[in-house]
């Protein structure tokens, strides 16, 4: 029964891997997006951690989780009589069904490491399985989702280091040495949650100071590695051995002194210490957060996500996935109820939760973007493109399209001001025995891409006049969600959730206005 169950959670976990839903823009823009610009040479777009004079971002830890399977990809597409032009969206899913792989693999599997009781293994492995942070998050391209698996295998090398003090531990030593360090390189927050487990390892070296050797010289090795390697992708000109020694880019040392900064935290939201604890976490894990306080299993699991949040928790822009790390780690640690009655509401509860949050965000959320880029990249005529109330999409989708094809991201524009910028840019309506499909034949066109919930747009849709803005809608897509567009103060709860959720859809219409002859 549990192994049938497992497998369905499995099987869930990829479905929710192969759904459009996009979660956050840094899922692309952090990682996918840029790797995919220097290995096909898709148009891309770099944003600020990139582009700063003060690099943030490295591309170390890029390059071995998305750049060696495009590389792979690549290797198979042409080896199979195919040209070298890879379609972006191919290059998408792949590293969709990559991160599924990896989340099912090295996650559960640390999980199997990590608990030494068969029963209360089984138990954890099936409840981290069943949540929807393990179906949407794992599956996604974030780096939080790679520093989640890089903190389980840390923690899963340190245990096999203590536990085993009379063995060789030269390798795993080398391992934790290469781990720690990438995980450094990946996200700056990764110490926080290994700060605790490793202090077992101080005993450990001090009583075998060549394990302690090869665990510092394999760090080093792999950080000025790193090192290297930011330094030849943000230099701008062919690399000398000159720049590294008087210019090396130090990303995670950018990133730190970025993030200590309350004026650059104001930019991206700032928000109270108790954040995390009563808000991030909760809507991580649901009802698992009643169990964390009530019946928790104290173990370094426990310890390694509480030195996390507590670290986590000095800083004032706190968003919940800077969190992904804890959730196994927590979901491990609890026990559940013992009497049948609480067992029954805790399991329906826990089900519910996670069936909610999961089609949610696995597949409403934000989840037309992804097929309307497929959509605008097939348009012969499309020149302009302007999004509005929706996240920023991933140009590198548009399969090279946008070497003529604008993007602009007007997400939080007035909408007096969306009707001015088109009247812009709008190209001249064709005549009406022409409207068929000949627009396709035009040379420029102008595209609105919105949420079928932006109400604000009604008044102006049906517009067939001489005067104004014309809208001809030309494709639209059910399964979207736009969140950000709630209103509560001005039209109330149930009126806000009727629009949002009963008029849910992203569309696409074709902006036209009279000219004259």
């Amino acid at each position: 029964m549990l192994r049938r169950t497992y497998l369905f959670l499995v099987l869930v976990r990829l479905w929710f891997a192969l759904s459009p839903s996009y979660l956050h823009p840094d899922e692309n823009f952090q990682g996918p997006e840029v790797i995919a610009g220097q290995i096909f040479h898709y148009p891309v777009r770099h944003t600020w951690e990139f582009t700063n004079e003060h690099p943030i971002r490295s591309v170390f830890p890029l390059w071995p989780v998305y750049g060696l399977p495009m590389l792979l990809l690549r290797w198979l597409w042409i080896g199979n009589g195919n040209d070298g032009e890879i379609p972006p969206i191919a290059v998408f899913w792949t590293l969709r069904v990559l991160m599924f792989a990896i989340s099912f693999v090295l996650e559960d599997w640390a999980i199997h490491e990590l608990i030494p009781s068969p029963r209360h293994r089984r138990v954890a492995v099936l409840i981290v399985a069943s949540s929807y942070v393990t179906w949407t998050f794992q599956t996604h391209t974030f780096s939080n989702s790679v520093e989640t698996l890089v903190v389980a295998w840390c923690l899963v090398l340190i245990q096999r280091i203590v536990e085993n003090p009379n063995r060789s531990s030269f390798l795993a030593s080398a391992v934790l040495g290469f781990v720690a360090v990438f995980g450094v390189f990946n996200r700056i927050t990764f110490p926080a949650f290994v700060l605790i487990p490793g202090l077992q390892l101080l005993k450990y070296y001090w009583k075998n100071p060549l394990s302690f050797v090869i665990l510092v010289f394999a760090g080093i090795s792999t950080t000025l590695f790193a090192i290297a390697l930011d330094t030849a992708f943000y230099t701008p000109h062919s690399m000398t051995w000159l720049d590294l020694i008087r210019r090396p880019v130090l990303t995670p040392l950018n990133n730190f002194l970025y993030n200590i900064d309350p004026e650059n935290l104001a930019q991206h939201g700032l928000h109270p210490w108790y954040q995390h604890l009563l808000a991030n976490l909760p809507q991580l894990i649901g009802p698992a957060a009643v169990l964390l306080f009530t019946r928790p299993q104290c173990s370094i699991r426990l310890y390694s996500a509480i030195s996390g949040l507590v670290v986590l928790s000095l800083s004032k822009h706190q968003e919940a996935r800077f969190l992904l790390p804890t959730v196994p780690l927590i979901l491990s640690s609890i026990r559940l109820p013992k009497r049948k009655s609480a067992l029954r509401i805790w399991l329906g509860s826990w089900i519910v939760f996670n069936l909610v949050l999961g089609i949610l965000f696995g597949v409403y959320h934000q989840g037309g973007i992804v097929p309307a880029q497929v959509f605008l990249s097939k348009q012969p005529d499309a020149t302009q493109a302007v999004w509005w109330k929706t996240y920023m999409p991933p140009t590198w989708l548009l399969n090279g399209k946008n070497e003529v094809l604008t993007t602009r991201d007007v997400m939080g524009m007035k909408g007096e001001i969306l009707l001015e910028e088109l009247e812009k840019i709008a190209t001249c309506d064709i005549p009406a025995d022409r409207r068929s499909n000949e627009y396709l034949k035009e040379k420029n066109g102008t595209y609105l891409v919105a949420p079928l919930s932006a109400a604000w747009l009604d008044p102006y849709l049906p517009n067939k006049g001489l005067d104004g803005l014309r809208f001809r809608e030309v494709w639209r897509y059910r399964q979207h969600l736009n969140l950000d567009d709630m209103d509560f103060g001005d039209d109330g709860v149930w009126n806000t959730l009727t629009r949002v959720i009963g008029r849910r859809g992203l569309g696409i219409w074709r902006v036209t206005k009279s000219c004259p002859k």
